[in-house]
């Protein structure tokens, strides 16, 4: 782990089933999971269903790997922040070799099975998306740079060009369109998140922005990085992803995005504290649905074409 003299809290260890797949993120890779889904949906290629299956299958261990990797290197800080200080290792429900080992595991597993299920390109990504995030970005980047959030949305971005990939075994522009929705919505849904988690990065020593420029400078960045994503994301409805419902969605989607992040530059400090960062919560609560909203409708466009389903 990144800090020597961090241990595993001392006791009996009554780790339960749960406490391992906790340690796989399954929030986080809900999310992979629905990304890498639509992609494969998506491209004009057709997949047979099982393999289709058994691939976002692997896609998805392979995120779990990525999270388990994530929480072994950062089991020093989680036990320091509120936010993060229940989770399987700093709480001493599951020692921090296993979850390495977990990690190693199952990162080895899904590379492998998705070669042999889709083809080799597609797994080589996932494997450097597994790199990625535990090393580019756990090991190196979130602990240097306030870029950290910025450069590493990058590993979340992936998953629908694997999927795009494991059905067409190549890349496209529409593939890394999708990749820059989700590298763009993931500065300002982390920078909502830190403003309102108050003291947790600095508690951490995690140089997040609102750490090393201020909470005044991340609220500037908020409202710049939701203008650059409003452009990209309604210009993508006219792209051949793209269509008259996705359209019409991001239109209301990022008309209500972009007043959030208006509301957020403009707050003053204390009255945000004073009124318990309701505007930063519902910022990034919408965020929360921000993407699912994108990729559902890339997904009905896709459905609506003539091949239907990805060829399906």
């Amino acid at each position: 782990m990144a800090d020597a003299s961090y241990t595993t809290p001392a006791g009996e260890y009554d780790t339960q089933l749960g406490d391992y797949f906790a340690l796989l993120k399954p929030r986080v890779m809900s999310l992979v999971v629905f990304t890498a889904l639509v992609g494969l949906l998506a491209a004009p290629q057709s997949v047979h269903p099982v393999i289709a299956f058994a691939s976002i299958l692997f896609v998805a261990i392979g995120a779990g790997a990525s999270g388990a990797l994530n929480m072994w290197w950062d089991a020093d800080i989680d036990a320091v922040m509120r936010r993060t200080a229940k989770r399987p290792i700093p709480s001493g429900r599951v020692p921090a070799g296993e979850a390495l080992s977990l990690g190693l595991a199952l990162s080895g597993l899904s590379v492998m099975m998705l070669a042999l299920s889709a083809n080799l390109l597609a797994a080589g990504l996932l494997a450097f998306t597994i790199f990625f995030y535990a090393v580019i970005y756990s090991m190196w980047l979130k602990r240097s740079t306030p870029q950290n959030i910025v450069i590493g949305g990058a590993a979340g971005a992936f998953p629908p060009v694997i999927g795009w990939v494991i059905a067409t075994g190549s890349f496209s522009v529409e593939a890394w369109l999708m990749f820059a929705l989700i590298f763009m919505w993931t500065p300002p849904h982390f920078w909502a998140l830190a403003l309102f988690m108050k003291s947790d990065y600095d508690d951490a020593d995690v140089p997040m922005l609102t750490v090393t420029h201020g909470r005044r400078a991340t609220r500037v960045h908020v409202i710049v990085y939701t203008i650059l994503l409003t452009l990209l994301a309604v210009g993508t409805g006219f792209t051949a992803i793209g269509g008259p419902f996705y359209l019409a969605t991001a239109v209301v989607l990022n008309a209500l995005f972009l007043k959030g992040a208006v509301d957020i530059s403009r707050r003053d400090e204390m009255a945000a504290e004073a009124d318990g960062y309701k505007v930063e919560k519902k910022f990034f609560r919408l965020s929360l649905w921000y993407l699912f909203a994108h990729f559902g409708m890339i997904l009905v466009e896709a459905m609506l074409r003539p091949v239907g389903l990805g060829g399906w």
